[in-house]
């Protein structure tokens, strides 16, 4: 996968880009980044990138001409994803980031100020992001939230395959409760099924467990969940106590 940021401070990107997950994935040329500062595209003496908006009202507004110009140096193909960050979006789920993982080119742009001249939106961008219902100073935050949410998901960048999917929201239910050594720690023991070496019974109590979870963090989610007869079942013993 490529991907180019537009933004106004690359420096931002670096710190991400270079660690863990993200770094391995760059390293096995699995993901291929370029950050790309759109003020050296603004087309006046003072690399100005934003103006007063048309018609009055508060704060800056994006000019159209830095990041036109500066998509104009990106190569792009009619399959490319140009992402926009802006609290207009649709809010960003688990379900996008599956679909995103599926491109083979991502370009977010990344803005300040008060909003982007409109022309930016209508005849650039292909998807409008939001990470939810609160104000950011800029689209560089949200950008490499998304990008450590898509990335994972390409084959090959995690050590194992199918780990992600058993990640909350992946199956469309939390993740049900983890344990590793030691067996029993300060008075907490780990469950015996977890011990018993029975396949079976463990993925039931796995799956129990997420329904539980999911019903009392997230029972939302259980709206659009496939949910068996067992399932309804075991929900409905829930709701008892």
């Amino acid at each position: 996968m490529k991907i180019d940021y537009l933004t106004l401070f690359p420096e931002m990107f670096e710190g991400v880009l270079n660690q863990s997950i993200l770094k391995r994935a760059r390293e096995k040329g699995i993901l291929d980044t370029k950050i790309i500062n759109f003020r050296a595209y603004a087309n006046n003496k003072h690399n100005q990138v934003d103006d007063y908006p048309y018609g009055g009202g508060q704060g800056m507004v994006l000019k159209p001409e830095p990041i036109f110009n500066a998509m104009d140096t990106i190569q792009t193909t009619e399959e490319t994803r140009v992402i926009l960050m802006t609290p207009q979006g649709k809010s960003f789920n688990q379900k996008q980031a599956e679909s995103l993982a599926q491109a083979d080119h991502l370009v977010f742009i990344c803005g300040h100020y008060e909003g982007y001249d409109e022309r930016i939106r209508s005849e650039l961008v292909t998807d409008e992001i939001s990470v939810g219902d609160y104000v950011l100073t800029g689209g560089e935050l949200p950008a490499m939230m998304i990008t450590d949410a898509v990335v994972r998901l390409i084959p090959e960048v995690l050590g194992n395959q199918v780990s992600h999917e058993d990640d909350s929201f992946s199956s469309g239910l939390l993740e049900y409760p983890q344990y590793t050594r030691p067996r029993e720690f300060r008075g907490l023991k780990v469950p015996d099924v977890l011990l018993s070496g029975d396949h079976q019974r463990i993925d039931t109590w796995r799956h129990e467990q997420s329904l539980q979870r999911t019903f009392k963090k997230r029972p939302d989610l259980l709206e659009h969940y496939p949910l068996t007869e067992e399932d309804r079942k075991y929900l409905k013993s829930l709701k008892k106590h």
